[in-house]
Formats: structure tokens, C-alpha cells, sequence
């Protein structure tokens, strides 16, 4: 088994785990509420969706061959609400992700050990895929917290419902020990919802 290769597998699941949380997310709130923020220090789910999009193409874009803070990035400007619609929203939320994917889908397990340079410090490939599966969720984690906040109806759980552990375990110890990674069963769930809308 090729370590190299599992990592990569592994970091494309986790990633798109947190992409479907966000996604679950933003479905349940009514479009306004995507640009509402608390004050002038607070960003809007929007906003962080911004920042997220800017960010994955300024790293993921010509990842091995150039700096991953492009020249032509304006990071402030992504902290600027000008997005007006879902759609709007939604299509920076895909770019950014379909780059961020792309990238990973192009290395080789020999290139994990290859140094890329972030602001001219250098990082192996390995260790710049680490350090954005902590900032990515660390900001889909912020845009779950506030659409919690924002949603005036019942909230629809993104993991174990509140009081529902010993039933999700109950589920899980029933089915025989198999390797497998923990999202398997969500993103196939996605998946099969995903084919039945075609």
C-alpha cells in the first residue's frame, strides 16, 4: 500500500466532507441571511466564502511552479461583502473548491515530498495540503456557527443529533470491523442524492 497515495485519497474525502458541511449549511438559511453579519468586525457567511475562494485559487493554482500567494491575489479585498446573490456566492464557493480538487487530483505520491513555496517560506506539497485542512474547516466551521445563529426555524443537524449518540453508535457497532474512512458512508449518502436529481 502506497502511503503517499492514502494520504492523498485521505485529504481529498476530508476535504470534501468539509465542503458538503458547509454546503449543508448554507441550504438552510434564506438567501439574505448569507450576506447578514453582527457588526463591522464580524464577517458574513459570504465574506468567509470569499476569503475561501480567493485563498484556494491563489494556493492551488500552479501549486508546484509558483508561489501560492499570487501576485495578482487581493486577500483584503476578499473581506469585502460585495457578492449580491446566492448564485454569485455559490459559483465562487465551486471555483474555489473544483481548484483546490484539481490539484490534488494532479500530484503524484512522489510529489508530496516536493517543496512549494507560501509567501516564499517552503513547505512540502504534504505539508501545504495539511496546513489548508486546517484552515479550510477552521472557516466552515465559522460559516456553520453563524448560519446556526442565523436560522429562525429548527436547525438540521450536519453530524450526530442532539441525544442520538447511543443510537449512531448502536448503528455502527452492529456492522462487522471493515478499514475504511470515517466519511465514507456521508459522502456516498451525498452521492446517491446527487444521481438521483440528474
Amino acid at each position: 500500500m502506497d502511503m503517499n497515495q492514502v494520504f492523498l485519497d485521505t485529504a481529498e474525502k476530508q476535504f470534501l466532507y468539509y465542503k458538503q458541511l458547509g454546503e449543508k449549511a448554507m441550504e438552510q438559511l434564506e438567501s439574505e441571511q448569507l450576506f447578514q453579519s453582527w457588526n463591522e468586525d464580524a464577517n458574513s457567511i459570504a465574506v468567509i466564502v470569499k476569503h475561501l475562494w480567493g485563498n484556494m485559487l491563489s494556493r492551488w493554482t500552479d501549486a508546484l511552479t509558483t508561489d501560492g500567494e499570487k501576485p495578482w491575489r487581493e486577500r483584503d479585498a476578499e473581506f469585502v461583502n460585495d457578492i449580491s446573490t446566492r448564485e454569485e456566492l455559490l459559483a465562487k464557493w465551486e471555483e474555489g473548491w473544483n481548484c483546490l480538487f484539481g490539484a490534488i487530483r494532479s500530484f503524484t505520491p512522489e510529489q508530496l515530498s516536493h517543496i512549494i513555496y507560501i509567501r516564499n517560506e517552503g513547505h512540502t506539497v504534504m505539508e501545504a495540503i495539511i496546513r489548508q485542512l486546517a484552515h479550510y474547516p477552521y472557516h466552515v466551521g465559522q460559516i456553520i456557527y453563524a448560519a446556526k445563529m442565523l436560522k429562525e426555524t429548527a436547525w438540521n443537524s450536519l453530524s450526530i443529533p442532539r441525544n442520538g449518540s447511543d443510537q449512531y453508535n448502536g448503528g455502527k457497532f452492529a456492522k462487522p470491523k471493515a478499514r475504511k474512512y470515517f466519511t465514507d458512508d456521508e459522502l456516498s449518502i451525498e452521492k446517491g442524492k446527487g444521481e438521483e436529481q440528474q
